[in-house]
């Protein structure tokens, strides 16, 4: 069972776990044994309420699929049991992180007084750089 919230979990035979080996350096252990874990959770057939699944099925997210199938793969750790736990864990995140609602973005606008600082300090860039010119006849 992997709790999400006080209200809401998951039960664990709707996140299917396998281990396989892991990728890149390690040397013998990364070669002999199977302790990264694959963990795909299919949000579609799960037991999770309506709104967390809508809420995960629109997230522009490269782990899920078209099919609504989340895909972590964990390997971090040199054992079975620790990249289990961390995938699980962030199995969990992800749907946490699905279904907070963020502030809608106010929009703002400049001050008058921001416009006119602005303002002026184009105008006296522009007077130093207009010194820098040649006049019609001083060219060396």
């Amino acid at each position: 069972m992997l709790q999400i919230t006080p209200s809401v979990s998951i039960p664990a035979d709707e996140i299917e776990l396998s281990a396989i080996r892991a990728q890149g350096a390690g040397g013998q252990n990364v070669n002999k044994v199977s302790s990264a874990i694959h963990l795909r959770f299919n949000v579609h057939t799960s037991s999770l309420p309506w709104f967390y699944k809508h809420r995960l099925l629109h997230l522009q997210d490269s782990r899920i699929s078209k099919d609504g199938v989340i895909i972590l793969k964990a390997q971090q750790h040199r054992t079975q049991e620790l990249n289990r736990e961390d995938a699980l864990r962030r199995l969990a995140a992800l749907i946490r992180e699905a279904t907070t609602l963020r502030k809608p973005r106010t929009p703002t606008k400049p001050t008058l007084a921001s416009k006119r600082r602005r303002v002026e300090e184009k105008q006296a860039r522009g007077q130093i750089k207009a010194l820098r010119r040649h006049k019609d006849g001083d060219q060396d």
